[in-house]
């Protein structure tokens, strides 16, 4: 039996622990509000240019664009999977979701797959199994600028267009409410034609282009994969916090009724040591 003085220590521990979770379910929930907006503002951006351009690439030869250009097979053919995970930990199953469909992504294609590491966290866990990583990026997340986005699909459309992956596959958590994110396996390149075609009359309607399609795509296709990319950083930004203030949350409750449960276990012994010294005193008032 633990005495009063271990027990006194626990409880004190416990609640210096509860006092941080708290703390850090405040300072979650205050980056999450501002995490939220930049991601309901970016949302209709993301899509309105995905319609612009399902409108455009719809009406033109997709051989026109090495990113619209869909390649074979190959047994030597590789795939670049960016798998997108937090820098910091103290958040649930998030980064631990995301590792693990990135892993079954890499088991069920049976190709060979090159990674692009987004967060320590991740990259903590592929480097140490020894997975080819062609670029990391940690630290982004402290202040998340369109510039990271921009670096990081810069770096996946020049190993698209030199021929050093065929596939670029983006792996991340997508926010959908403060106590749900669900993981998103979404191909990057090529485009696929359900995204860039517009079945139906509207499609057979053509324009008249200035300046040509090519200088067109040259300009508007790497600006689309730039967005995709910015906007899967923010989604799993949002989706971090969300579910770092989640798990903070359930972390303060549980604490809270530890501390119940070791002050009801003390005051029992207390009690108990209490009774003891009470009949020590009884039994030797009666001896003598």
């Amino acid at each position: 039996m633990p005495s009063l003085i271990d027990l006194r220590r626990r409880i004190r521990a416990v609640k210096n622990t509860q006092q941080i979770t708290k703390a850090m379910k405040m300072v979650a929930a205050s980056k999450l509000r501002r995490a939220q907006e930049r991601i309901t503002n970016a949302r209709p951006y993301a899509a309105q240019m995905q319609r612009v351009l399902a409108s455009v690439a719809a009406r033109v030869d997709p051989s026109i664009h090495p990113l619209l250009t869909v390649r074979e097979a190959r047994l030597d053919g590789q795939t670049l999977v960016i798998v997108v995970t937090a820098d910091k930990g103290l958040c649930g199953s998030f980064n631990t979701n995301v590792i693990k469909a990135g892993a079954a992504y890499i088991v069920e294609s049976r190709q060979k797959s090159t990674l692009g590491l987004v967060g320590r966290k991740g990259r903590d866990f592929f480097a140490r199994r020894g997975f080819a990583v062609l670029f990391e990026q940690i630290g982004i997340f402290q202040k998340l600028r369109y510039q990271d986005a921009r670096a990081i699909a810069q770096t996946a459309i020049e190993a698209f267009v030199s021929g050093g992956v065929d596939r670029v596959v983006l792996v991340y958590n997508e926010f959908r409410s403060v106590v749900s994110q669900r993981v998103i396996v979404d191909q990057l390149l090529p485009i696929a034609r359900a995204e860039v075609e517009s079945p139906g009359t509207e499609a057979q309607i053509d324009y008249l282009y200035e300046p040509s399609p090519q200088e067109i795509f040259n300009e508007l296709l790497p600006r689309y994969v730039e967005v995709q990319v910015y906007r899967a950083l923010l989604e799993s930004n949002a989706a971090f916090f969300a579910a770092q203030m989640t798990a903070m949350d359930t972390a303060t409750k549980n604490s809270a009724e530890m501390i119940a449960n070791l002050t009801l276990y003390m005051n029992k012994v207390r009690q108990a040591a209490i009774t003891r010294e009470i009949i020590e005193v009884v039994s030797g008032a009666e001896a003598l």
